[in-house]
């Protein structure tokens, strides 16, 4: 079937559907909506709509971004805008059905925004939202709109446009469209895309492969498997535009399994592929043929790295080789291979779609397009966010983030996943493109974003991220296997209170030779959390050594917890509750922490009611406190409140 078929069917069907008498509901159901209840949620729609003997479509559909305010649902009456409900619970669920589908009051007070030419008095425009209002969605542009397992869907949106556009020009002018638009590989090293499709191209061989890397392992991340889940085709298409243009005529999709909903879509859409004349042999009836397998991987982050998932397909243990030779040169198989990201892929698609011109408008002069981040940690907004290239932190993490939870203080944002750097509140202004973050001593990575606030312990960052790339690093080389263990071993001890100053250089020293002397990636980049906490937060180290103070109250050992004697009323909870027997004391006498027993739960500070705020959490300082329980002071009338306990 020759592509304007395809597309003529397509239109008919998304027509049908968007200009149809019958309500239409779209319900968040990636991974992030299911685990907000959005599975629920769908039934009691179905189960109410039924009963109310309503004849509605209900649509799957990906996450738009707004994880925040999952489970949502969009609802779409007949020649009405859609109108955009989050949080959205089965109860709120039956009112939407009563008030807005079966009397048309559309709740504007449960109402997150709406999309379309009509406007409801105080519904504001969807992307008029904060979060929304400063993205480009060029990778996410349908995530969230459209039906990720119906191909027609996404067809009817210009998809397989672009490749059946790349089919009537030359391999080599796909190249240079490529290469014009400036598309820089999204998976963290930022090489120029068309660059290494145009070295695979050159490559001799008449065998060449492709592969869409999606084994996405940074903590807190989570841009590709949206990517995948809500609009696989998009990413699918540009792979089959690569293979185009170096030559390839068989792909793999690695994919780490314990992303199994967007392994389903995947399946789906591959099968809806071959079934279209998109996938196989003599594609839109041309001469190119193109085949697509999904190998699933086992979640070691190692195999993110190029070489070590090309030695994982090929069924030997995730460990990367020396380079050169690079794999467009022998690869796969010792094969020619390129080897690209989900969201490098997803924009490739856009670019022959548009053009390299459009593409190249957005971003930076050096960075160009958009770039996806997934926004967790310490926000108010988390969620999935495309921007385009040159934003600043604060923008991000303000304007788009909302700022910070419960009045906080902005600390530090890790950019570029665990082998990223932290940037402290003085990099706020700091332009968010490749060259930027790595003169700021960060990484682009795949997109991951953790923002901190000041109950952060930078030191304990450190700890925390070293330790998963000491775990995960596949012990090949000498310089990430025994430095990241040796740097591990002195951020332990400094945040146990044994550390000594000149740890500090030390520090620096090793996490400079492990850069230097890796195989690898994942070791090159193992130090950077390190590297840049002691350049920025030098501060907190040399509290943590010199005062075995932790400022943020983070380091167990360097806490203690005391319960005030001017305020304890004696009402024994924090006696009962403590897992250790810590606490000793009685009704109406002052309770006292055994500094020997004590564990550091924290338990007696949760459990301590908030009118007495009695139980202080210290470090580096001790509280004055009775040797024995002694009858409490309180007033009187606190005396009754505390009885009353």
């Amino acid at each position: 079937m020759i592509f304007d078929e395809l597309r003529t069917r397509a239109k008919a069907e998304w027509k049908a559907l968007t200009r149809s008498d019958r309500p239409r509901i779209l319900i968040g159901a990636a991974t992030c909506g299911q685990a907000a209840g959005a599975s629920i949620v769908l039934e009691t729609m179905s189960t109410e709509l039924a009963r109310h003997n309503i004849s509605a479509s209900i649509t799957q559909v990906g996450c738009i971004g707004l994880c925040y305010a999952e489970p949502l649902v969009t609802i779409v009456k007949p020649n009405q805008p859609a109108i955009f409900y989050g949080n959205v619970t089965p109860k709120i669920t039956l009112q939407l059905i009563e008030d807005y589908i079966l009397n048309d009051n559309p709740r504007p007070d449960l109402a997150l925004g709406t999309i379309g030419d009509d406007e409801f008095k105080d519904i504001p425009k969807l992307f008029k939202l904060p979060m929304l209002k400063s993205q480009t969605r060029i990778a996410l542009r349908n995530s969230g709109l459209i039906d990720p397992e119906n191909i027609n869907h996404y067809i009817a949106n210009d998809g397989y446009h672009g490749l059946a556009k790349a089919l009537k020009m030359t391999p080599e002018e796909v190249i240079q469209e490529v290469k014009k638009s400036g598309l820089r590989g999204r998976g963290g090293a930022g090489f120029p895309a068309g660059l290494k499709w145009e070295l695979c191209h050159k490559s001799p061989g008449e065998t060449k492969y492709l592969i869409c890397n999606a084994d996405e392992g940074d903590p807190g991340a989570f841009m590709d498997r949206s990517l995948l889940e809500g609009d696989p085709h998009a990413v699918l298409e540009g792979m089959l535009i690569g293979a185009y243009a170096i030559g390839a005529s068989e792909g793999y999709i690695y994919i780490r399994a314990e992303y199994p909903l967007a392994i389903k879509r995947l399946k789906v859409a591959l099968a809806q592929m071959a079934e279209y004349g998109l996938l196989g042999d003599n594609i839109l009836d041309s001469d190119f043929s193109f085949h697509i397998k999904i190998k699933q991987g086992a979640g070691a982050f190692v195999c993110g790295e190029e070489t070590s998932l090309i030695a994982s397909i090929e069924g030997k243990r995730g460990m990367p080789r020396p380079r050169p030779p690079f794999p467009a040169q022998a690869g796969l198989w010792g094969k020619p291979t390129n080897i690209n990201n989900v969201e490098t892929w997803g924009n490739v698609s856009a670019i022959l779609q548009r053009g390299a011109h459009w593409y190249s408008s957005y971003g930076t002069e050096k960075s160009k397009g958009t770039k996806t981040f997934a926004l967790a940690g310490q926000i108010e907004r988390t969620g999935l966010i495309e921007v385009p290239m040159g934003i600043t932190l604060k923008e991000i993490i303000y304007d788009i983030g909302g700022g910070i939870p419960n009045g906080k203080r902005f600390k530090a944002a890790q950019t570029g996943g665990p082998s990223g750097g932290c940037l402290p509140a003085s990099q706020l202004k700091l332009p968010v493109d490749y060259e930027s973050l790595a003169e700021a001593g960060s990484i682009m990575g795949s997109g991951g974003m953790v923002v901190m606030d000041e109950d952060s312990c930078m030191v304990d960052i450190a700890r925390y991220f070293l330790s998963f790339t000491r775990v995960e690093s596949c012990g090949k080389c000498v310089p990430c296997r025994l430095g990241t263990k040796q740097m591990l071993a002195i951020l332990e001890n400094i945040c146990n209170g044994k550390g000594r100053l000149e740890d500090i250089n030390l520090l620096l020293e090793l996490g400079k030779s492990v850069k230097a002397g890796s195989l690898c990636g994942l070791g090159q980049t193992a130090p950077n959390p390190v590297l840049t906490t002691t350049r920025y937060f030098r501060e907190e180290y040399e509290e943590h050594i010199r005062d075995r103070r932790c400022p943020a109250l983070t380091c167990t050992e360097l806490i203690s917890y005391y319960i005030l004697p001017n305020k304890c009323q004696g009402c024994v909870i924090c006696l009962r509750e403590c897992p250790s027997e810590a606490i000793s004391g009685g009704k109406r006498l002052v309770h006292i922490i055994d500094q020997n027993k004590c564990t550091k739960c924290g338990i007696c500070l949760d459990v301590c009611p908030a009118k007495f705020s009695a139980v202080a959490k210290v470090s580096g300082e001790t509280v004055a406190t009775p040797s024995e329980p002694v009858p409490v002071t309180a007033p009187k009338s606190r005396n009754r409140a505390a009885s009353n306990e």
